[in-house]
């Protein structure tokens, strides 16, 4: 299958002078990039309330996780897997194991190797999966 047929238009999307993989690519990083922008602006006019390293650590997981939930359930469910793994950190005992930090990356200081690595991993796998497979239809 080529990522090009996304469209309702194969030939069309074929005619693209950029290809899809990097067009889905650069949408993702770009919408992360707004959010993670928007949290450091509005942060900056009131209290602090989280470190900027924070703030773009659980910005660039989060965002590979809304990636990965277009490409396995569509992009009108893509909020559902990082819903669903925050829901999850909220509720689950405090994290003694290095599996259970991995799961509650998100509530770990900014500093922690955990927290820093499974973000990392989830940007990067959810922005492949996103660019190279597309919106689940």
């Amino acid at each position: 299958m080529s990522d090009a047929g996304t469209g309702q238009d194969l030939a069309l999307d074929r005619t693209a002078a950029i290809r899809w993989v990097p067009r889905r690519a650069a949408h993702v990083l770009l919408a992360g990039a707004a959010v993670a922008g928007v949290l450091l602006t509005v942060q900056s006019m009131g209290e602090s309330m989280a470190t900027t390293a924070f703030v773009v650590r659980d910005s660039a997981g989060l965002m590979g996780l809304v990636a990965l939930g277009a490409a396995l359930s569509g992009g009108q469910y893509a909020w559902t897997l990082p819903f669903a793994w925050l829901s999850f950190a909220f509720f689950a005992p405090p994290p003694t194991s290095v599996p259970m930090q991995m799961a509650m990356w998100m509530l770990l200081p900014p500093g922690s190797a955990a927290g820093t690595w499974t973000a990392l991993v989830l940007m990067v796998v959810g922005i492949a999966a996103y660019a190279v497979a597309g919106p689940r239809r």
